[in-house]
């Protein structure tokens, strides 16, 4: 009888706050909403360091967060939503703790593609971006898994940034870049000898790297630069993270560990993004 009435009470629980999100959310419809919001998710081991967690726990509690914070996006309208899960960098952590999270992570992305969960649910995209040749042959497996799973949905784009650093994108789109413009010189000269291109001013430009080559090749090249980065624990640096895609976005830095994130810190983010959004919006023209 507890648990009926547990149920119940959460039911009502869910269908309150719901009403109030779609309230709230109306409101802020009235402005310009962000195409594309990332998270960099820090401050799990601190989290579970503060509440006296069990090793993992603090990531299953960020887990959680995401999920909510995919929940508030997509009923806002966001489009596109990028987290930084997991960098290169994190490999030069403890070996015992990179295996662990990296069972973790499987877990979690088999989670992801359930029939019945949120990203199904609500018709999200998954798509990995990164090194993915670095993951365990069982994570890169099931995150291959969950890109084929979800190729069917198309209501919202998650991008889940895993052996990523911001400087490996862009020297992979730098490398293919060139790869691509040097079968592109060796087809217009049928195989012969190189074109000397220094003899002739226009062949020079027409074959440079620009930046519409680099981008095109760039991991992240599926979704639009991002309007928002959102980094918790209130640390104010993007550590190698979209480098490339934020030269116009805004930065936030709650004070709030990832787990901790919420609504509240959604909200007052979105209403930034709209005080600033024309200043925003000119700086891009420019650019």
């Amino acid at each position: 009888m507890v648990g009926v009435n547990g149920n119940k009470v959460g039911h009502l629980f869910e269908n309150i706050s719901s009403f109030v999100r779609q309230c709230i959310f109306s409101v802020l419809n009235v402005g310009p909403v962000p195409s594309h919001i990332a998270f960099i998710m820090d401050g799990n081991r601190r989290y579970s360091k503060k509440q006296n967690l069990i090793d993992g726990n603090g990531h299953r509690a960020g887990f959680s967060a995401l999920i909510n914070m995919l929940k508030y996006c997509y009923e806002l309208g966001v489009k596109y939503i990028t987290v930084y899960a997991f960098s290169i960098d994190n490999f030069k952590r403890r070996p015992e703790e990179v295996v662990s999270l990296m069972k973790l992570m499987q877990e979690k992305i088999d989670e992801l593609t359930k029939d019945e969960s949120i990203v199904n649910r609500l018709g999200i995209r998954i798509y990995f971006q990164g090194n993915l040749k670095l993951l365990s042959d069982h994570v890169r497996s099931a995150a291959e898994r969950a890109m084929v799973k979800t190729s069917g949905n198309s209501k919202a784009i998650l991008s889940i940034c895993v052996a990523y650093t911001s400087t490996d994108e862009i020297v992979h789109a730098v490398q293919v870049s060139c790869e691509e413009k040097w079968d592109e010189i060796r087809k217009n000269n049928d195989g012969g000898n190189l074109i000397r291109l220094e003899e002739n001013v226009k062949d020079k430009d027409e074959h440079r790297i620009g930046v519409t080559n680099v981008d095109r090749h760039m991991y992240m090249s599926v979704c639009p630069d991002p309007d928002i980065i959102i980094r918790t624990s209130g640390a104010a640096r993007l550590s190698n993270f979209l480098l490339w895609q934020s030269a116009h976005c805004l930065l936030y830095s709650p004070a709030a560990l990832w787990p901790e994130i919420g609504l509240r810190h959604l909200i007052w983010v979105i209403l930034d993004f709209q005080r600033n959004y024309l200043y925003l919006k000119e700086k891009k023209k420019q650019s």
